[in-house]
Order: structure tokens, then sequence, then C-alpha cells
């Protein structure tokens, strides 16, 4: 093992995005997190949305 992936310590980015997803529904609880959850789906579907119609207008 090399000094650069000793200094990385033992967690995958997985495990470090699980662990800061569920510190994020500590601090918001259920209802917060769920609201969060909407709102960034709602994000990416309206940026879908941008790139159709970018396309359409032979916008890239």
């Amino acid at each position: 093992m090399s000094k650069q992936d000793q200094d990385k310590g033992d967690m995958t980015v997985r495990e470090a995005g699980h662990k800061g997803g569920e510190a994020r529904k500590d601090e918001l609880g259920h209802e917060g997190y769920s609201e969060l959850g909407k709102k960034g789906g709602q994000r990416v579907h309206d940026l879908v949305n941008e790139g159709k119609q970018a396309e359409r207008h032979g916008k890239k």
C-alpha cells in the first residue's frame, strides 16, 4: 500500500456518500429528507427538458 493510499483511509467513495446521506437524513428528519429528494428530482427533470429543447433548436 502506498503512502497516498494510507492517507485516504479505509472508506470508499460509496461508503462516504452513504454516511453523508444518513447524516443529512438525521439532520432533516424523514419529512425534510423526502422534500429534499423531491426538489432534486424536479431539478433533474427540468434540466433534462432544457436539454431536449436546446437539442430541438439546434443548440448543443
